[in-house]
């Protein structure tokens, strides 16, 4: 990862429609969701999600599979960790593994809890 990669998926999440789409897009799961369901969820129309979607694609946060006549869009969560990574690397002065003592946010899981059994980690 590097500080280029980081700015543009910050700048891609900058919109509040983008960010739910990937909220979205992380719940799915693998599975993820065809551009019609995600519009509807939404209330958006079509173009304008379309123009959100590629976007994100652009930033690298998006893969995207044609279905048929549909396009199934699915959430790059190894590129979020690698953001996650860079941000976090130097954290505590180079002691990380006080960085799990660090009280959670509000509203995020317990650090305790640790990474989320979705992202392939345990």
């Amino acid at each position: 990862m590097n500080k280029e990669t980081a700015t543009k998926v910050f700048e891609s999440l900058a919109s509040g429609i983008r960010l739910e789409v990937w909220r979205l897009l992380v719940k799915a799961g693998l599975e993820g969701r065809v551009a019609g369901e995600l519009a509807g969820e939404l209330d958006i129309a079509p173009n304008t999600l379309s123009f959100h979607l590629k976007g994100m694609l652009n930033a690298g946060l998006l893969s995207v599979e044609q279905e048929g006549r549909f396009l199934r869009y699915r959430a790059n969560i190894p590129l979020m960790l690698g953001v996650i990574a860079y941000l976090t690397e130097e954290c505590c002065a180079g002691h990380p593994e006080a960085c799990g003592l660090l009280p959670a946010g509000p509203g995020s899981a317990s650090r305790a809890e640790g990474p989320s059994p979705c992202c392939g980690e345990s």
